[in-house]
Order: structure tokens, then sequence, then C-alpha cells
């Protein structure tokens, strides 16, 4: 059964592929016709899709195999939704931020941030809907839980593949 997934893929272009106009034609061209780009930012390119799928891995690798034939040279730089602020979290659940950090406060099992910094905190979408849909307390979209484990999938398998080699002595001690 098809079902439509929303998903963002966020890429870096070369400089001699800067022909914003010429890239979105060549998406459409290339299958691209499911996404709104975004070429505000010079070097830059923003695809939010809603594509049809089995399933929501189906649907970004096909969207990245599109972006990939219509502009090689393009670096991609992340899916989303994946990292998201407890702002992020508020919005995609329909609470307050308010009521989400309570949540994060009050509950010590609450995921673990995958960054702490002195102006935000960052999370695995993925991990929280898991947490919320623990506690049976939220009624969640399967679809939004099911595109943050797939772009969550995809953005670690680029990291992993950016290492040189993983160093067995520092895997055992962050693991």
């Amino acid at each position: 059964m098809m079902k439509e997934y929303s998903f963002t893929l966020k890429y870096r272009l070369p400089a001699e592929d800067a022909g914003h106009d010429a890239i979105v034609e060549r998406l459409g061209e290339a299958g691209c016709t499911d996404a709104l780009a975004g070429t505000g930012v010079a070097g830059r390119l923003a695809l939010q899709f809603d594509r049809e799928a089995g399933t929501a891995h189906d649907a970004l690798l096909s969207a990245l195999q599109d972006v990939k034939a219509a502009v090689p040279a393009a670096e991609f730089v992340e899916a989303g939704p994946d990292l998201v602020s407890a702002s992020d979290i508020a919005d995609l659940v329909g609470k307050s931020r308010q009521n989400i950090r309570k949540f994060m406060i009050l509950n010590g099992d609450f995921p673990r941030p995958v960054h702490e910094g002195p102006s935000v905190t960052l999370w695995h979408l993925s991990d929280v809907l898991e947490w919320l849909e623990a506690r049976k307390e939220y009624k969640l979209d399967v679809g939004l839980h099911d595109v943050a484990r797939a772009a969550r999938e995809v953005n670690v398998t680029k990291a992993v593949l950016w290492l040189p080699a993983l160093k067995p002595d520092l895997e055992a001690l962050v693991a």
C-alpha cells in the first residue's frame, strides 16, 4: 500500500552548478515533481518532498536517487526530520514548548540528547516519538515516526561513511 511521506533533503551545490533555474528544471525531469525546491541561499538546495512510496525508507531512497541523477555533483548535507530542538518537538506533536520541557525535566527516562549546547539541545526525533508513543499519552502520526527513523538512518549512514575507520578503543568508550 502506497503512503505519502513528507521529508526534507538538503544539499550543498558546487560553484559551477549554481544556476538555480536550470537545477530546478533538471530536478523536475528526474522525477522530483513532488518536491518544493528552496534555492534562496547561494550554493545551497533544500527540497521539501511529499513522496508516495511503500515505506518511508523507499520514499527517501527514491528521492535521493532522483536528486543524484539530476544534480550529480551536489553534496548531500542532511535529511529531515531528524535532529530537533524542544520547540521543534512541540510543533511536531502539537503541544506547547513548556509542556515538552516539563516532560524532559520530570522524566529521567526522556531520551538522551545528541547535542547539548549553551543555546540549543538536540534530539533524534525518532527517539522522542518512540518515547512518547510508549507513554500512550499522545496520538502521533505513524508516518512521521517512520520518516524520522528513515531520515536518521540516512544521516547516520552519511556520518559513518565520512569516518576513515572505526577505532576499536574509541568505540568501546562511547558505545
